[in-house]
């Protein structure tokens, strides 16, 4: 029972609501063009969350074997930084979590398309090859793109453009230009929230040379970039209130912007980067919940 709670704490359930946020949007989204399917959604989530537990522990050995994830560490201990989990059963986990996610994503891509729409398929395929992939290689291997900066983009790609634009496309086999300004409204709140964890790490990160963003750009100019991905992020989400406004119920996710606003004064008011890490939950959680209620306003 204790190895599974420690297997439990390195799959980070913290993180999991951010990585389904996108999805639940898209659903709703779905749901008002009369696309939506329940079988999908419950198979996007799950393919999702497998997704992101399969970064968790990526980032877990990544970090953990680079010696990244030193004492100096001020987030949530990590398992192999810790000694709890061996580095060649982190990666055993690793091997099972593709596989999982491998299944999941073809019972998607099949449930969506089955027999038709083979290019829309196939691109699925691929897509859901390269989710994998950037899992993993944000922290593995010599050319990691999370200790080169790169991060960032992924995130807003798959986190946003993906998970939102995508998830819709396998609900309706079509694009629709109602989804672009969710997608780039999860995509900048769920980069602020890697851009957040960085900045709170970012003297342990300068010490094993992992190359964030946060540190390209310096203390000053990291939190002006943290200020421009939420603030552009509520824009966004304004501007799809105002372009799709029906009822004064669509705008109920404006009820998010408080504690965004709130989060904002606390960076710009810090003067100790170790002490932003309980906010990352509060972004986390409050990009959860703007998902929920701009998907709700939308079919009030």
């Amino acid at each position: 029972m204790k190895n599974v709670s420690i297997w439990i704490s390195a799959m980070r359930l913290r993180t999991l609501p951010l990585s389904v946020s996108g999805i639940i949007l898209a659903s709703f989204l779905a749901e008002y063009n009369g696309f939506f399917n329940w079988k999908i959604c419950v198979l996007a989530i799950l393919t999702t969350l497998s997704f992101q537990i399969l970064s968790n522990l990526a980032n877990d050995y990544g970090d953990g074997i680079k010696g990244t994830d030193s004492n100096e560490r001020i987030g949530p201990e990590r398992a192999i930084q810790s000694g709890k989990i061996s580095p060649e059963n982190m990666f055993n986990g690793i091997k099972l979590c593709v596989l999982i996610s491998i299944i999941l994503a073809t019972m998607l891509v099949f449930s969506s398309f089955r027999a038709r729409n083979f290019f829309l398929a196939l691109f699925f395929f691929v897509l859901g090859t390269g989710s994998i992939i950037a899992a993993m290689k944000y922290t593995i291997g010599a050319n990691a793109y999370g200790y080169r900066g790169y991060g960032d983009i992924f995130v807003f790609v798959f986190f946003g453009l993906v998970s939102v634009i995508g998830c819709y496309v396998l609900f309706s086999k079509q694009l629709d230009h109602v989804v672009i300004l969710p997608a780039i409204t999860i995509g900048l709140l769920s980069t602020a929230v890697l851009n957040l964890n960085n900045m709170r790490d970012v003297e342990s990160d300068k010490k094993s040379n992992k190359m964030t963003m946060a540190i390209k750009l310096g203390e000053k100019s990291m939190k002006h970039y943290h200020y421009a991905l939420i603030v552009v992020a509520m824009i966004a989400s304004l501007l799809f209130g105002i372009f799709y406004y029906t009822s004064i119920y669509n705008l109920i996710y404006m009820i998010m912007y408080v504690p965004l606003i709130v989060h904002l004064i606390k960076v710009k008011r810090n003067k100790d980067l170790k002490l932003l890490d309980p906010e990352l939950k509060k972004v986390a959680l409050s990009t959860f919940f703007l998902a929920i209620l701009m998907g709700v306003g939308h079919l009030l």
